[in-house]
């Protein structure tokens, strides 16, 4: 296998190491410089709204290139439609595949067989077995979370659920179903779907208005788990201090409401803010920075159109309220899982924002400064490959999974 190493110049990106495998929230502090090695904007193609954004460097920030010489390796092809990724204790990756199992692999790509136990998913459109993460005390409990699109009587929602897996790692055992979110609708698209952990041991999940105008309002419903950010103990119980559980009405569980399709969800490795991708219509993908109990604005705000070319609702970008995007594309990248990258092998990358990139076919590197966008650097984009979700190893190294199979390294060379 080749290695590659490639950096963005203007639109093009060209690889110098080749490897052959596959009223607006406006108060944020400004950036203090330019970073090193900044180029012109890695996005050229034209957008296609005609939106000004609500602060400069909210789109289109200053394209950058790492000098740090890297490599990305593909460790197998034989994985199934992948959507989640984790690591294990001992170093090894924990993997969800979209039909409904689940797979171990080792840093070198050897592929366990399919883990059973796991509830039915209906794998159908964008649904299936999504997000996962384990216990941080796996070892012990080898305890595993995950979410899921369940089949109901009345339709399918996004489902949490955990479990023990096995001695023998062939199964999960003791599984139970400890949240969902509800009302179930019968459409296959915007689960939203995935999880972290964060400092005090409560799961954090996001959960997609699951696409439709007939269910999109409930985005901005207090009294629906659509299109939300939830907070839960390990249990399922609405975790005690959550933002929005004293307003009437309101489901204790809620953290953030007004989302469209959440498919990243990552803490910050020194402030522990809790970060957030999510998928625009034509155009208008964001990146946001998540406070307790705000509304994030969809469907009344967005920078983005119908799919059809027409205005979104009323065609607003701003209102006084909502929150602002701290990061937009338009054209799409179709943003999915994402990491903070926090190891020292690439000190240039230390505290970096990762995000795999669907319709992209891309990795994204924001270069993120007083919680502004300084930089953007677009890696792995001639692989030809959709990048579903990516975590940082306990090796220091970046893992990458992708909808056609692949699990990539990359690494310093």
């Amino acid at each position: 296998m080749k290695n590659r190493m490639l950096i963005s110049i203007a639109s093009t990106l060209l690889a110098f190491a080749s490897c052959k495998s596959d009223v607006a929230d406006t108060a944020t502090p400004p950036s203090t410089g330019t970073p090193p090695n900044s180029t012109s904007p890695v996005e050229t193609n034209p957008p296609n709204a005609t939106y000004s954004p609500a602060f400069a460097g909210q789109t289109r920030v200053t394209g950058v290139r790492s000098t740090t010489s890297y490599e990305s390796k593909v460790l197998t092809t034989a994985l199934t439609s992948p959507w989640g990724i984790t690591s294990l204790p001992d170093g090894r990756l924990l993997i969800t595949e979209k039909a409904g199992t689940m797979r171990i692999a080792t840093t070198t790509g050897q592929l366990g067989q399919p883990i059973t136990g796991i509830p039915t998913v209906n794998p159908a459109g964008q649904g299936g077995l999504l997000g996962v993460r384990v216990d941080p005390a796996f070892a012990t409990n080898r305890t595993v979370y995950w979410v899921f699109s369940e089949p109901m009587a009345d339709g399918n929602l996004t489902a949490v659920a955990k479990g023990q897996l096995s001695q023998n790692e062939s199964r999960i055992e003791n599984v139970t179903v400890i949240y969902r979110a509800t009302p179930a609708y019968r459409g296959t698209a915007h689960y939203g779907g995935r999880i972290v952990i964060d400092q005090t041991g409560n799961l954090l999940i996001s959960t997609g208005e699951r696409s439709d105008l007939v269910t999109r309002p409930q985005a901005q419903s207090l009294n629906s788990g659509l299109g939300k950010i939830i907070r839960i103990t390990k249990e399922g119980v609405a975790t005690t201090g959550n933002p929005l559980a004293s307003q009437a009405g309101a489901r204790p569980e809620l953290y953030t409401y007004g989302h469209r399709n959440p498919q990243g969800l990552a803490l910050h490795p020194v402030t522990g803010d809790l970060w957030q991708s999510e998928h625009g219509p034509r155009g208008g993908d964001e990146i946001n920075r998540i406070q307790p109990g705000a509304n994030y604005g969809w469907p009344t705000i967005t920078y983005g159109l119908e799919y059809s070319g027409s205005r979104v609702g009323d065609g607003i970008q701003q209102r006084q309220g909502l929150e602002q995007p701290v990061y937009y594309w338009d054209p799409v990248v179709s943003p999915s899982g994402m990491t903070f990258y926090s190891g020292n092998r690439i000190p240039e990358w230390q505290n970096n924002l990762f995000i795999g990139a669907l319709s992209g076919m891309h990795i994204v590197r924001l270069v993120i400064e007083n919680n502004r966008v300084i930089g953007e650097e677009r890696l792995l984009a001639n692989e030809g490959q959709r990048f579903r979700d990516l975590t940082q190893g306990t090796d220091g190294a970046l893992y990458a999974i992708t909808d056609g199979g692949r699990l990539y390294r990359i690494d310093r060379r």
